[in-house]
């Protein structure tokens, strides 16, 4: 792959990072990655606007428009005639001293990664249609008050920890619980819930607001499917006729099981199977063309 870094396209083998970089030294930095399918970069626009609220709130600079940024990431693309696939862009804080002042960071690094849709052998599990085994686990999403949850950071500590639990104890996928014992997310992906025809899913104040998430909302809405954003427990998960998750890498993946109880009758449930075709649907017809 030709890797788009600080001003120059270089292949992988090329690109480095300083290991005086404070994205890698502290996580101090935010991304955002967005599927590329049928030669269109699906919702860019919103991942723009998304990267750049996350870097107001860091405080980073970048010498780039969001409109300049996005012939970037296009160009990428074309250098690498990806059609199909993913592309991550990362901005952390830049290369400085190993300290914890920001001031030490002169400039930001700004990389842009293509991908190829194809998982590697060992967690493709995670990334299949349907994910079968989903535990709730101990680790709990680190509260807005501390750091807040829309941020898209480098930092995704708290999600993997929630994953190795996951995996430790068997299972495909993790979901999250907040500090009071509600549902907030898996460790890449928004949850959702059909109870009775109804979508549900948890309120954006200590989740990621996702765009897959954001575009399943705006697709039930325009079905006439009723769907409320509103706190859920483990005992709605158990009880739900329906779960899936939602994300950029996954789309929309049904939930057979969680916590050892299996979920509605039919997996893919009637409604997740008809958001799920037409959210795959969109993507084939949707986006900003490469070309």
């Amino acid at each position: 792959m030709i890797i788009y870094l600080n001003g120059n396209f270089v292949s992988e083998e090329e690109a480095k990072i300083s290991p005086f970089d404070h994205g890698f030294l502290y996580g101090d930095g935010v991304f955002e990655s967005m599927v590329v399918t049928n030669g269109l970069v699906f919702k860019l626009d919103q991942h723009l606007k998304r990267l750049y609220d996350s870097l107001t709130v860091l405080k980073i600079k970048i010498p780039f428009s969001k409109d300049e940024l996005k012939k970037l990431v296009l160009e990428t693309l074309r250098r690498n005639n990806l059609r199909d696939g993913y592309v991550r862009l990362v901005v952390s804080r830049g290369v400085g001293y190993p300290a914890l002042d920001p001031r030490a960071c002169e400039k930001p690094t700004i990389v842009i990664i293509p991908s190829t849709k194809t998982f590697p052998q060992s967690f493709r599990g995670s990334y299949s249609d349907i994910i079968d085994k989903v535990v709730t686990v101990s680790t709990r999403k680190i509260p807005s008050v501390c750091i807040e949850a829309r941020v898209k950071s480098l930092n995704y500590l708290n999600n993997i920890l929630a994953r190795i639990e996951a995996l430790e104890a068997g299972a495909n996928e993790a979901i999250m619980l907040d500090l009071h014992g509600f549902v907030t997310e898996g460790p890449g992906e928004n949850v959702f819930i059909v109870k009775l025809g109804c979508l549900y899913t948890p309120p954006t104040h200590n989740i990621l607001n996702g765009i897959t998430r954001q575009t399943v909302l705006e697709l039930a809405k325009n079905m006439g499917i009723k769907a409320y954003e509103q706190n859920l427990t483990r005992y709605d998960l158990y009880t739900a006729d329906e779960a899936f998750f939602t994300s950029t890498f996954g789309g929309i993946k049904p939930i057979r099981e969680i916590d050892g109880r299996k979920i509605g009758l039919k997996v893919p449930g009637p409604i997740t199977e008809k958001l799920k075709k037409a959210y795959e649907s969109l993507l084939l017809k949707e986006g900003t063309p490469i070309e």
